[in-house]
């Protein structure tokens, strides 16, 4: 399949057939590929648990009110943020920066570019990752809002926020997953209608660590009607600015220029 027809055959299924069984290493390796997909400064603050018992897919279906896309799965896929590993991600990736700096750049560029990865991971990312018992996020959101009057800042700081950006990054490996089982003649149904507090119990997750969705997984049953996509128009969201489409947009000046690229998803 090209990418439109994986696009269009993704569909979120409600039934699966249950004499079609999916292969687990493939599905494995669409985790794999998901893995691929970029986060919010590459933290990666995010963990996946593949079920194909069905013992517990049956424990876990109450707390997802018993959907037939969760009672008819073959497997399950549930997505988790975890914010606390901020502090572990920025020093492995520090290492893993260091070893691609040496693989991809000459001698010469090596010390500029661990320090600039290292004062990003080891002041910009602690600054806005640290929770301070939820006070620090507030003195971020009032630093932010007064520096904000006098050039351009990003606004996301409050614990809040980083918590919806978290849940974003999770949610670009959550769909490239979906697509990468489409793309294997699979199919997803994507899940946010779930007791979270309940699926986290029954997984046994540490408890800083915050459910994003599940997806269910399977072939689907040909007997049930799928239907049409129900979409409104696309012109009533689709807004064009400007006549040259495709120009990278310009950036303030008064951005540091050294912390520019590492604002950018990974």
């Amino acid at each position: 399949m090209n990418f439109e027809e994986i696009v269009k055959h993704r569909r979120a299924i409600r039934y699966y057939d249950p004499e079609k069984p999916l292969d687990t290493a493939r599905v494995e390796h669409c985790l794999r590929l998901a893995s691929l997909a970029p986060t919010s400064s590459n933290l990666q603050l995010w963990e996946c648990y593949h079920i194909t018992d069905p013992t517990v897919i049956a424990s876990l279906a109450p707390a997802c009110f018993s959907q037939t896309a969760v009672t008819t799965a073959q497997q399950l896929v549930v997505f988790v943020t975890k914010p606390h590993l901020w502090r572990q991600r920025t020093h492995e990736l520090i290492e893993l920066y260091r070893a691609d700096t040496r693989k991809h750049h000459p001698e010469d560029k090596w010390a500029k570019y661990d320090k600039l990865r290292a004062d990003y991971l080891l002041k910009v990312i602690p600054f806005t990752y640290s929770r301070g018992l939820g006070i620090w996020g507030l003195i971020r959101k009032g630093l932010v809002q007064i520096t904000g009057l006098f050039r351009p800042v990003p606004r996301q700081m409050s614990e809040g926020d980083l918590t919806a950006v978290q849940h974003k990054s999770c949610a670009l490996v959550a769909q490239t997953f979906m697509l990468a089982m489409s793309s294997e003649g699979y199919d997803t149904c994507p899940l946010e209608g779930i007791d979270t507090l309940r699926v986290r119990r029954l997984l046994g997750l540490p408890r800083g660590s915050k459910i994003n969705m599940i997806v269910s997984c399977g072939i689907r049953d040909d007997r049930r009607p799928v239907g049409d996509r129900i979409r409104v128009p696309f012109e009533s969201q689709y807004h064009r600015i400007g006549e040259q489409v495709g120009l990278p947009p310009r950036i303030s000046s008064s951005v540091p220029p050294r912390l520019i690229p590492l604002y950018y998803l990974h």
